[in-house]
């Protein structure tokens, strides 16, 4: 199934309702107008490129999370340590997409005197899609990198358990023309949400994603969830082992520099029992500082003109795309025509619609 074809029988709604129905709806759990803000732009964000499994789908799972108390939607995140170079940030156990973003935009700030800066965070949860933060950094002229821990589900080459996380990696740059280059990805086969996405569409996997509890191939979204995930690269004579090696690279710059929860240390995903205390990582690199205005842009673009021209194999479906590029389009045509969803995802909105009393604007269902 492409990446991006819209589920059967989904519903059609707008983005710019949705977002404001999701910022109200998070303000009845106690989060600030502006932490609430930031919150529905990214995960909504998330829902305008396609990425099903790290928009409002998340919804319910974060409401859990707050009602139990084991994670602060109130919470103010702050800088407490660090050089110019590098700050740590503590996200006090708020949402983590509101911490990442004022991590991201300190790193920013930072970058544009010393051309380089980091910041990274603990004490935070879950913050959603990787690349709008390093797309953050792009918006403003910048190199943006953004790099997450996240609960134990994928199992190292040779193990059967999970260890790692999904820990995913994102860079994005300006590109001239072409917008941006925006690498939003796993270090496993596919993140833990594309397998719920598949258990709700009634999907089979394919060979390779996930194992079993028992070690053995997982061809059903059932199997997965109870295994582990595969690492980029899938099976050990795939070399799956360079998917681990860059899981354990991320672990490195998150948890483990970040003082956050690392490995197999991790709680759950979205567990109520204790907080995540997940770590994250921001870069920004600003061109500028070692050549001309807009000349990193240009050659960037230039490069994709030659990519995107290359000769294609027999039977190619379109020509060479660079990363970012479909999901960029998705989130135009979700901006023209509503953004679908599946009936599972849109019947868990209208239920915390009802039970919070924010009721769907009538826009919010697109014609």
């Amino acid at each position: 199934m492409p990446l991006y074809e819209d589920p059967a029988g989904g519903v059609r709604v707008a983005p710019e309702p949705l977002r404001h129905w999701t910022a109200l709806l998070l303000g009845r759990l106690g989060t600030p107008s502006d932490v609430a803000g930031d919150v529905a732009e990214i995960l909504v964000a998330s829902d305008r490129r396609g990425i099903a499994s790290h928009g409002t789908a998340r919804l319910p799972q974060y409401v859990a999370l707050a009602e139990a108390g084991t994670m602060d939607p109130g919470a103010r995140p702050f800088r407490h340590r660090g050089r110019p170079g590098l700050a740590r940030w503590d996200g006090a156990n708020g949402w983590g997409h509101h911490a990442g973003r004022l991590a991201m935009d300190d790193a920013i700030e930072r970058a544009m005197t010393l051309g380089c800066a980091a910041s990274v965070v603990h004490n935070t949860n879950h913050y959603g899609i990787a690349g709008w933060y390093a797309m953050r950094a792009a918006e403003g002229g910048l190199i943006g990198m953004s790099l997450t821990n996240t609960s134990p589900l994928v199992a190292p080459t040779r193990a059967r358990i999970p260890m790692l996380g999904t820990n995913p990696i994102a860079v994005a740059a300006p590109a001239g023309r072409h917008g941006m280059v925006v690498l939003d990805m796993a270090t496993s086969t596919i993140p833990r949400g594309r397998i719920e996405v598949a258990a709700r569409r009634g999907e089979t996997l394919i060979a390779g994603w996930a194992i079993g509890p028992d070690g053995s191939p997982a061809l059903t979204p059932e199997v997965a969830l109870q295994g582990a995930l595969q690492p980029l690269g899938g099976e050990e004579r795939t070399a799956g082992y360079k998917g681990y090696g860059l899981a354990l690279v991320v672990e490195m710059l998150t948890g483990v520099l970040g003082g956050a929860a690392f490995g197999p240390n991790i709680i759950g995903l979205f567990s109520t029992e204790a907080k995540s205390d997940l770590g994250q990582f921001y870069l920004a690199l600003d061109p500028e500082a070692i050549d001309e205005p807009g000349a990193f842009e240009g050659r960037l673009e230039q490069l994709i003109d030659q990519l995107t021209a290359a000769p294609l194999i027999p039977d190619a479906p379109g020509p060479v795309l660079y990363p970012g590029q479909p999901e960029a389009e998705r989130a135009r045509r979700s901006d023209r025509e509503g953004i679908v969803i599946d009936r599972e995802h849109f019947a868990n909105l209208a239920l915390l619609a009802e039970r919070f009393h924010v009721d769907f604007p009538d826009s919010l269902v697109a014609a």
